[in-house]
């Protein structure tokens, strides 16, 4: 890891939040994501972020953004770590109570979001991580592409409820719980890494709250689809499967989830790499230490997302059979 740009640590011995962004490249919308932090206001907090292989004019352009600042640090790791990786890196420099994380393409909504986080922490010990409601940066509407929690619960997008996971666009996570965890895995490197820790956090007593009342602005236009290209795909399987793994779930308690990525991937182009990410999420399982997940936290996570998606049955309708052709 190599120190940038702004302090080469915290200036304060305590402060309530880290605030990490992580960078490649996309310099025009790390630095508004940047500027939304160094506003925000009635918080103690430090910026870290942290650069994973910017070209060398858009890393001076984040230099340029926190030079002489003793709030804010700019970091280059030595390559792209991944999502897990990076905050991973990012949020070990630091040492408040609270990591506040954002994507490079977001920004806070007002000076006092990452407060409000902290505040809603600070007043529920037993939460490990909030997630906060995503909106589309240009109009304020759902991002429907980050909404990861029930269908069923979209009408209850302004509102609060206890979840299992939360989307990595814009989350604070209790420090306490992130080192109880673990931290994320990283060998996900990108995609379901959120899900991981939430259920290493749920096994040891914690819980997971959406906030829909405070919230974090993306930049994705409000008719873009969530392009499956490259290898997106094939970390969406192999990483969900590789973490169905490591809770206790057995090869054949997978089989519906596989059958219907199969499907799925057949239907949008991808079949190939589903194939790829079957052996692939076996070779991870074989070598990870397993953490079945204790009766009362498979009672939290029926409670808190099974319950919200209708039975076996219609799920098999609804994410399968409707992907077939000929099918609405």
């Amino acid at each position: 890891m190599l120190y940038v740009a702004g302090a080469k640590a915290p200036f304060r011995a305590e402060y309530d939040a880290d605030f990490v962004i992580l960078a490649l490249d996309r310099a025009e919308e790390t630095e508004a994501a940047i500027r939304s932090a160094l506003a925000q206001q009635a918080v103690t907090w430090h910026l870290f972020v942290v650069d994973q292989g910017s070209q060398p004019g858009n890393l001076r352009r984040l230099a340029a953004a926190v030079e002489g600042r003793r709030d804010a640090t700019l970091v280059q790791l030595d390559r792209n770590h991944g999502v897990a990786g990076g905050r991973n890196r990012g949020s070990a420099l630091g040492r408040g109570r609270v990591i506040i994380a954002l994507d490079n393409d977001a920004e806070f909504a007002d000076a006092t979001t990452a407060a409000r986080a902290v505040a809603a922490l600070d007043a529920a010990p037993d939460l490990a991580a909030l997630a906060l409601r995503i909106v589309i940066h240009a109009d304020g509407s759902d991002d429907l592409s980050s909404w990861g929690y029930p269908q069923s619960l979209l009408p209850r997008a302004g509102e609060t409820f206890d979840t299992v996971t939360f989307v990595g666009a814009g989350h604070a996570i209790r420090r306490a719980a992130w080192e109880e965890a673990g931290g994320y895995d990283d060998t996900l490197h990108f995609t379901w890494e959120e899900y991981d820790f939430c259920l290493r956090a749920i096994a040891r007593g914690w819980r997971i709250r959406y906030r829909g009342d405070i919230v974090i602005r993306h930049k994705v236009s409000p008719e873009k689809r969530f392009a499956w290209s490259g290898t997106r795909w094939f970390y969406f399987v192999r990483n969900r499967l590789y973490i169905g793994r490591k809770a206790g779930d057995s090869w054949a308690a997978l089989t519906p989830r596989i059958a219907g990525y199969l499907v799925r991937g057949a239907r949008n182009g991808v079949f190939m790499q589903t194939l790829r990410a079957l052996p692939a999420a076996r070779r991870m399982a074989s070598t990870a230490a397993a953490e079945p997940l204790p009766p009362r936290a498979r009672a939290y996570l029926a409670a808190n997302d099974a319950a919200h998606r209708g039975s076996t049955l219609a799920r098999l309708r609804r994410e399968v059979l409707a992907v077939l052709p000929g099918r609405a």
